[in-house]
C-alpha cells in the first residue's frame, strides 16, 4: 500500500502541469539501448536482468553478481547523427546493486551561415563556423531485493543535458521505477518512465536569437518557450524461459507501452495510448542467440485521408563467451514503418573474467 501511495502522489505534478506539457520531449530518451533488447523490439522490460537494465528496468540490476560495462554504437540518417551510450553497475551487498549510464545523441559539424553575409551584403565564407547539436542523458540507478521472494525493485534519477550549439542549452531533471516479480518461472516486470514528469529548463542567448529572429520575413519573430515537461510512460511485460534437451533455449517475452497521451498507436484514447511489442531470444548452449521482434505498431494517416497500420520488425544475433557478450541488431526489417532502420552494436563485459 505505501508503494501504490508513492505512485500516486508522484503522479499528482501530472494533472496540474498537464497543460504545459509537450508530447515529443526529451525522445532521444525512448530510442533503447543493448542490441539485444533492440533485436527483441525493445520487449524486455519483465526479462531484462543485466547492466542494461539500469535502462530498461532498474529492478533487473539486483541479478548482477560482478561489476558489469556496456557500449553501444548505431547512427542515423545516414551516419549524419550518431547515438552512444555507456553503461557501468556493481553489486554493493548480495540485496543492493547501483549503476550509472550516459547517453549521447547528437549531430555534429554542423554549418552555422548566420553570420555568412554581412551587413554590406557580402558573402564571406569565412564566417561560416561549426557546432553541435547533442543531448546527453546521465542515470543513476539503484536496486534492492524486497523480503518478497521474487520480487525487486529499482529507481533512476535522470539527468538531462541539451546543446544546441551556443543558441540555447537546457538542464533536465527527472525520475523512473521499475518493478520485476518472477513465480513459478514467470517473469513479470512494470517500468514506469518520468513518473514525477521530466522537467526541462532552457536557456536561450538572446544575441544569437537576435541573428535569426529576422532571417525569413514573418519567420521565426517569437522566443521558443524555455520549460518542457516530459509525460510518464509506463511499459508492462511478461516474460518465460522454456528449455528443450539443455542445449536449447526460447525466451518470449510480450510488452504493452503506455503513454499518457494520445498520438497514432495502435490504441489510441484522449487519455492513454497503449502500443504491444512481442519479442524472442532462441539460444544454443547459452553461447549463440538469435532474435526477432515486432513492435511500433503505428496508424498512420495516408493522403487519401485513410489509415494504414505499420508495424516495425527487427532482428538481432548474438555471441557470449567467457563473460563477453557481443550483439548486433538489424532494426526495421523491409521498412515497414516510418521509423528509419540502422544497424546497431553493442559490448558487454562481466568484468569477473579479470579476476
Amino acid at each position: 500500500m505505501r508503494i501504490l501511495r508513492l505512485i500516486l502522489l508522484l503522479f499528482v505534478p501530472l494533472f496540474i502541469e498537464a497543460q504545459t506539457t509537450r508530447k515529443y520531449s526529451n525522445e532521444f530518451m525512448n530510442i533503447g539501448v543493448d542490441a539485444a533488447a533492440l533485436g527483441m523490439s525493445n520487449a524486455v522490460v519483465a526479462s531484462s536482468q543485466d547492466v542494461n537494465s539500469g535502462y530498461w528496468n532498474p529492478a533487473g540490476l539486483v541479478q548482477i553478481e560482478d561489476r558489469q560495462i556496456a557500449v553501444m554504437h548505431s547512427s542515423y540518417f545516414a551516419d549524419i547523427a550518431n547515438y552512444n551510450y555507456v553503461a557501468f553497475a556493481m553489486p554493493l551487498d548480495n540485496q543492493t546493486v547501483i549503476g550509472i549510464s550516459l547517453i549521447r545523441f547528437g549531430v555534429d559539424d554542423i554549418l552555422d551561415t548566420t553570420n555568412l553575409i554581412d551587413h554590406q551584403g557580402i558573402v564571406n565564407y569565412d564566417r561560416i563556423n561549426l557546432f553541435s547539436a547533442a543531448d546527453y542523458g546521465l542515470t543513476f540507478s539503484f536496486a534492492r531485493k524486497l523480503p518478497v521472494p521474487g520480487l525487486n525493485y529499482g529507481v533512476n534519477a535522470k539527468v538531462i543535458r541539451r546543446i544546441i550549439g551556443d543558441f540555447a542549452t537546457s538542464w533536465g531533471f527527472g525520475f523512473d521505477l521499475g518493478i520485476q516479480f518472477e513465480s513459478n518461472e514467470w517473469k513479470f516486470g512494470l517500468m514506469a518512465r518520468d513518473i514525477t514528469t521530466t522537467f526541462n529548463a532552457w536557456a536561450i542567448d538572446e544575441g544569437r536569437l537576435q541573428d535569426i529572429q529576422n532571417a525569413i520575413p514573418g519567420e521565426n519573430q517569437e522566443a521558443p518557450k524555455t520549460s518542457e515537461l516530459t509525460l510518464p510512460k509506463l511499459q508492462f511485460g511478461i516474460s518465460k524461459l522454456f528449455t528443450f534437451n539443455y542445449d536449447y533455449t526460447l525466451r518470449t517475452e510480450v510488452d504493452l507501452i503506455a503513454r499518457l497521451e494520445q498520438n497514432n498507436d495502435l490504441i489510441s484514447t484522449s487519455f492513454v495510448s497503449i502500443n504491444p511489442a512481442f519479442g524472442f531470444e532462441f539460444g544454443y548452449t547459452d553461447l549463440v542467440f538469435l532474435r526477432g521482434g515486432v513492435g511500433n505498431f503505428q496508424n498512420e494517416l495516408q493522403i487519401d485521408n485513410s489509415e494504414s497500420l505499420t508495424f516495425q520488425p527487427n532482428f538481432g544475433v548474438g555471441f557470449k563467451y567467457n563473460g563477453i557478450y557481443i550483439d548486433y541488431a538489424f532494426t526495421d526489417i523491409g521498412d515497414q514503418s516510418a521509423a528509419l532502420y540502422s544497424n546497431v552494436f553493442s559490448l558487454k563485459i562481466d568484468l569477473s573474467i579479470f579476476r
